[in-house]
């Protein structure tokens, strides 16, 4: 017994986890929201491209509060997309990380919407002002619909997780004693 050949037939290693590529998997991001989020950027990022060729302005506030928002929208989605695809995501866990990304949309889906309508009231007119507003705004209702779409999602978990007998009724069978005693 003391060097452990009791143990040594029956305990088998611990299997280590299988390594990922680069540490990315895509298990998180299944469904919808994969391709929601690769939409998001990339038009966050062509919103970008055409603010930034943009070759002068009249009114230059809404173009610099556009590239602002434009970029921070940009960077934000491709933080959140490598949150859920590395292993930070286990680290935070499913509902913080839910949680932090329905916010995190929620706000940049109306500030992309509010810089949209300031640079198109701001603007000259351009094509390539124009271009940076339609992408904007179909960022901003990206960002905006998977807001809406996760909402509807987890309101309908919620309504299909609950369970009959919600509340700790003294009525319910579950609490009755199991020896009636008469």
């Amino acid at each position: 017994m003391e060097n452990g050949a009791v143990y040594n037939e029956t305990t088998e290693p611990q299997a280590k986890p299988p390594r990922r590529p680069f540490g990315c998997t895509l298990r998180h991001l299944r469904g919808w929201r994969l391709p929601t989020k690769a939409f998001q950027a990339i038009l966050s990022l062509l919103a970008v491209i055409f603010e930034e060729i943009v070759e002068d302005c009249i009114k230059c506030g809404g173009l610099y509060f556009f590239e602002f928002i434009s970029c921070s929208a940009f960077l934000l989605s491709l933080l959140i997309l490598c949150v859920y695809c590395t292993d930070v995501y286990e680290t935070f866990g499913e509902d913080k990380v839910q949680r932090v990304n329905f916010w995190a949309m929620s706000a940049v889906g109306v500030f992309f919407l509010i810089a949209s309508v300031v640079f198109v009231v701001t603007s000259s007119g351009s094509a390539v002002e124009k271009a940076a507003c339609a992408f904007g705004f179909l960022a901003s209702f990206a960002f905006l619909a998977e807001v809406i779409t996760e909402h509807f999602h987890s309101r309908k978990q919620n309504i299909n997780g609950h369970t009959e007998n919600p509340g700790n009724t003294q009525s319910a069978t579950e609490n009755q004693p199991l020896n009636k005693q008469s």
